[in-house]
């Protein structure tokens, strides 16, 4: 079972932390291993939660067919959301080739193995996304274009 940890930075960022175990958490701040999601300060401290028990054992009664299936949903704060796209931001720019305005022509030679298999990042118009989609080649929109042209602070 992991541990959740509600974080915060100097700056006064939060975000949440998953551990094995408060013993692994102390020890990956030890070892400067936990930084913020937004701006990389790996001067973090644990804030003040309330746990989550489910102490009945009590389970869900199974749907009576009389109220619809209910789905996840979140309301997280601006800040959150923030640290979020900072994170994905990050992860794309360090996993993915940025191939500038040959996107739609590395994108086919990758999908028809002209060219070798990577994840790829570029600019494209809306109607190059559209062909591309059209012929079974996958892409995605990415709501981050500042933040994929400048550093990330």
């Amino acid at each position: 079972m992991m541990k959740v940890f509600n974080l915060s930075c100097e700056l006064e960022h939060t975000f949440e932390g998953w551990f094995a175990s408060h013993e692994e958490f102390d020890r990956q701040i030890a070892a400067d291993l936990v930084a913020c999601p937004v701006c990389g300060s790996h001067d973090v401290r644990k804030l003040l939660s309330a746990p989550h028990l489910n102490i009945s054992g009590a389970q869900e009664p199974a749907a009576a067919g009389k109220e619809p299936a209910k789905e996840p949903v979140a309301m997280p704060n601006e800040a959150a959301m923030r640290a979020m796209l900072a994170q994905m931001a990050r992860h794309i720019i360090a996993n993915t080739e940025d191939v500038g305005e040959q996107f739609p022509e590395e994108a086919r030679r990758i999908h028809y193995e002209e060219a070798p298999r990577r994840s790829i990042r570029g600019v494209a118009s809306k109607e190059e996304a559209a062909a591309l989609e059209d012929e079974g080649i996958e892409v995605m929109p990415l709501p981050l274009a500042d933040a994929l042209k400048n550093t990330l602070q």
